[in-house]
């Protein structure tokens, strides 16, 4: 099946279909554009653009026209890259994770149980990082509070 540009190729995605802000990854064969991608994943094409020039994702093709062209397999690479922001992992990190992901998926059964081990890491700094932001939170909505609980004392 040909894609944008008459660009033919598989979809290596392999996992569950990734659901972002506007649906469904792009289906077997299938290929999007970078707004495509950037509005199903809800990053802007600017950052997305930024992760391809430091080598964080690397569109799986391009059309005749030079657009890029993205499968299922990038859209889900991008959604980790995405969940990771939120939580302060820098861009050595994001590449690091990736490759590590990638690096599990084809695994020998040997192999696998320190890649397991580094990503049992990585959780529980997800973890930990999770939990601040929670604190964080409780902190910000318990001064919102005080402004409403000032707001409704002065007739607000």
């Amino acid at each position: 099946m040909a894609g944008p540009g008459g660009v033919a190729g598989p979809d290596t995605h392999s996992g569950p279909a990734h659901s972002g802000p506007a649906g469904p990854a792009p289906g077997p064969g299938r290929f999007v554009q970078i707004g495509e991608a950037a509005e199903r994943v809800g990053l802007s094409i600017r950052t997305i653009r930024h992760y391809e020039e430091v080598g964080l994702i690397v569109p799986s093709a391009r059309s005749e026209g030079g657009f890029r062209l993205y499968t299922g397999a990038d859209l889900d690479r991008l959604a980790v890259v995405r969940r990771m922001k939120p939580l302060g992992f820098t861009l050595d990190e994001m590449r690091d994770l990736l490759g590590l992901l990638d690096a599990l998926d084809t695994a020998v059964s040997g192999d696998r149980t320190a890649l397991r081990d580094r990503l049992a890491t990585f959780h529980e700094a997800a973890d930990a990082r999770v939990a601040a932001l929670r604190d964080e939170l409780a902190v910000a909505e318990g001064f919102a509070g005080t402004l409403r609980a000032r707001l409704d004392q002065h007739g607000g």
